[in-house]
């Protein structure tokens, strides 16, 4: 039988805290996957569920992106797969009388713990101007609430379609069909706020903003960097791929901040001997201080370039264009600056290069420690420097490896969920479909968050997701969101984003990835593309949490019908029948030719990718771009710690699912704040003082974290480290990467002042 969900918020002013541990998962992961699943579905429905996780025949884990290996475990998903699943497949009901028994205001007040654990959404809700409580609505008066608001806006881009990555290929691609139809290119996504900077180094560079790897690629490299990523919490499968890369003779070099568990030690739960003994996956920790992920590859780059021999002159010649400039910048690397800026030393990088240079096969991977800084995006370039000086893109075990967070915030970008759509898209678009899809640039998160806060958006309609917690300056957020006329959120469960409201607001609740979904044309499926180009089918099974959810395609074609009632595109058989859809995916997007055919493949199809298969770049050169900019890292003053943001092991994104870090030997508690001992000693902190976190930027504004304990702990010096969305309340909302405008969530300048707390 299920646990019942908490009846009050669990007290957090006093977290324990006891040594970090040094492996991940093993019988621990184990043990805990099955009692949260447990408490959430009851024992059958735990068997039943989990069985079908990213199975051929079954649906896609709704968390992390990482690629299914070819053959499958019976148990084919990790500890943090499981809690997902868990929570979505709960028996745990939100129904209207909850609604009647918490106003918003109460709501506003709890954790997001507390309120994700309360379970699955079950009615349509609606918040009207000036009312206390949501209340349930039909479906219809719901689109005509949606109507009403957007045909009133003066003009289409007065509204804002934000996009999680967890919205299906299908589901992603109707929205921006109706979006545009309408008239806006006001589409933002979580990619904003996580992987765009690679994206845009990638697209510049190579040609495609995405990896150039296959998880085969992985077996067979010599040496495997991974770079600002934290596996063994945020991509747990991806270990599996590590272990067997490291069984086959790969080198893995880790560069982080912080030591993490995953990274030090594998103890894989699908065998007697990785449950045992386990298996260690880094040769070399590289404990660089934050931000200074592109002086290490600068200088890295020079190494090489100064080393008899060591450079791929053939494939500089034919692929590349730029070399010289960039040689140029190389070769005036300084070792003192470098050794500043990363906090390394000289016999770290010289251990670096001997294991750089007797690789034939180098991958690189890399994920938000890389992308969430000011100069993020030539820090990725610098990485693509790097590979192409050897010859390591566009050949087997070698490449970039970018790792993405949610489940389908690929596949979503894929499907044209872009504010800056290529012409070459909104062609293929306006041929298929007979209408004029808007030229003009929409906004970004950081953008739209703006413009709600100017008045220059008025309707919010959120594709699944927790905006509100997931972005950056809480409170210039929060108090944007509200100057909104409409906020409507498609949800499976409730979150924060449903307290902060417009002066009306909805919640719209939805099938989930493990639903069966039953339309007129009967049971459907939906597909997604992993973090390495993968497309694959994903089926749910089990009966819908309420019967009056409905699908994100019907929910996109209903609101397109009423908003749009001259629109000739055939929205109820799309709504009818999802094979539809991939039909008028295949004339548009390229690389889906046959999409219907080719995905009843249980294994799915891999989207083409020119530099991987062909060695084409398909870039304003056509060739592959070395590039050449200052180095840049962020400076401290005196007396001042550079935080990250980071999640806990409970955790995954904005989803809390406990309060526990096991692996960073955090217990009972979230508001912590990771600092170096000898940091802390500089700055008369006791291990367990509770201070304040206060972020300092050039605007001059303050912003307070009120009531961390210290924990003193092995990250490296000058650095620390909280989890988000705790301390996005520190991340102004104006200090982004260049070129790519995501948040600078990992090099947030703040002081630490005794709290009222301790």
């Amino acid at each position: 039988m299920a646990g019942k969900p908490p009846a009050s918020d669990p007290v957090q002013d006093a977290p324990q805290v006891v040594a970090p541990q040094h492996h991940a998962a093993g019988l621990p992961a184990v043990k805990h996957t099955l009692k949260m699943a447990r408490e959430q579905m009851g024992v059958k429905r735990t068997a039943l569920t989990l069985l079908r996780v990213n199975q051929k025949d079954g649906f896609d884990c709704p968390g992390c992106a990482w690629p299914e290996p070819e053959h499958r475990h019976a148990a084919e998903f990790c500890e943090n797969g499981a809690k997902a699943v868990a929570e979505e497949a709960t028996l745990r009901r939100v129904t209207p009388e909850f609604f009647a028994a918490h106003p918003v205001a109460d709501l506003a007040t709890r954790s997001g713990y507390w309120l994700g654990q309360q379970g699955r959404l079950t009615h349509p809700m609606y918040l009207a101007e000036g009312a206390t409580h949501y209340e349930p609505l039909t479906w219809e008066r719901a689109f005509d609430i949606i109507g009403e608001e957007l045909t009133a806006l003066a003009s289409p881009d007065e509204a804002v379609f934000y996009t999680s990555g967890r919205t299906s290929n299908e589901a992603a691609f109707l929205y921006q069909l109706f979006a545009r139809e309408f008239g806006t290119n006001n589409l933002p996504d979580c990619s904003n706020m996580c992987h765009e900077s690679s994206g845009s180094a990638l697209t510049e560079t190579i040609g495609i903003g995405k990896g150039s790897v296959l998880l085969e690629d992985l077996y067979k490299a010599d040496l495997i960097i991974v770079a600002g990523q934290n596996p063994g919490t945020n991509h747990p499968r991806m270990l599996s791929a590590l272990e067997k890369a490291k069984a086959g003779g790969a080198k893995i070099i880790s560069v982080n901040p912080l030591p993490e568990a995953g990274l030090e030690k594998f103890k894989n739960p699908q065998t007697p001997k990785g449950l045992t003994k386990g298996a260690t996956l880094t040769d070399l920790f590289l404990q660089i201080r934050l931000g200074g992920d592109q002086a290490l590859f600068r200088l890295l780059n020079k190494l090489v370039l100064g080393t008899e021999g060591a450079t791929d002159e053939a494939f500089i010649a034919e692929h590349t264009h730029g070399f010289e400039a960039f040689a140029e910048t190389a070769r005036a690397a300084d070792w003192d600056e470098t050794l500043k800026a990363t906090g390394l030393s000289r016999a770290d990088i010289e251990r670096t290069l001997e294991m750089v240079l007797a690789s034939k096969r180098t991958v690189v991977c890399w994920a938000m420690g890389l992308t969430q800084h000011k100069h993020s995006v030539p820090t990725i370039r610098e990485v693509v420097n790097f590979l192409l000086l050897r010859g390591n893109i566009g050949r087997p075990g070698a490449g970039v490896c970018p790792v993405r967070g949610h489940s389908n915030v690929q596949g979503d970008r894929t499907m044209g969920i872009f504010e800056r759509p290529a012409p070459a898209f909104l062609d293929a678009l306006e041929k298929e479909f007979g209408f004029a899809p808007p030229r003009e640039h929409g906004f970004d998160v950081v953008r739209a968050i703006r413009a709600l806060r100017d008045g220059d958006a008025k309707v919010f309609f959120a594709m699944g997701g927790n905006f509100v917690s997931a972005s950056p300056d809480t409170d210039v957020t929060e108090a944007a969101m509200r100057r909104a006329r409409l906020t409507v959120h498609v949800s499976t469960k409730l979150n924060r984003s449903h307290t902060v409201t417009g002066a009306r607001a909805l919640i719209l609740p939805t099938l989930g990835r493990t639903e069966r979904d039953l339309q007129g044309g009967g049971e459907q499926f939906v597909t997604v593309e992993d973090s390495m180009g993968m497309v694959h089918a994903s089926r749910g099974r089990l009966e819908p949490a309420s019967r009056h959810l409905l699908s994100e395609p019907a929910i996109v074609t209903r609101l397109a019908r009423r908003v749009l009632p001259d629109s000739a595109l055939p929205w109820a058989e799309f709504e009818k029948d999802y094979a539809t859809i991939r039909d008028r995916i295949a004339q548009v997007i390229p690389g889906f030719d046959d999409f219907n055919a080719r995905v009843a493949d249980p294994a799915g199809f891999a989207l083409p990718h020119a530099p991987r298969d062909e060695r084409r770049f398909p870039t304003a050169t056509g060739k592959a771009n070395f590039t050449a900019a200052p180095v840049e890292y962020p400076k401290l003053p005196e007396g001042r710690l550079l935080l990250q943001t980071l999640r806990s092991h409970d955790q995954y994104n904005t989803t809390i699912y406990g309060l526990d870090d096991r692996y960073r030997g955090i217990k009972n508690g979230r508001r912590v704040v990771l600092v170096n001992a000898e940091d802390a000693k500089d700055l008369d902190l006791a291990d367990g003082a509770y201070v304040d976190l206060v972020g300092e930027w050039s605007d001059g504004v303050e912003r307070r974290a009120p009531g961390f304990r210290v924990v003193h702990y092995p990250t490296a010096r000058g650095c620390a480290a909280a989890y988000y969305p705790e301390t996005n309340v520190l991340v102004p909302l104006d200090a982004t990467a260049d070129t790519s405008n995501t948040p600078a969530s990992k090099s947030v300048v703040v002081r630490l002042e005794q709290s009222g707390t301790d």
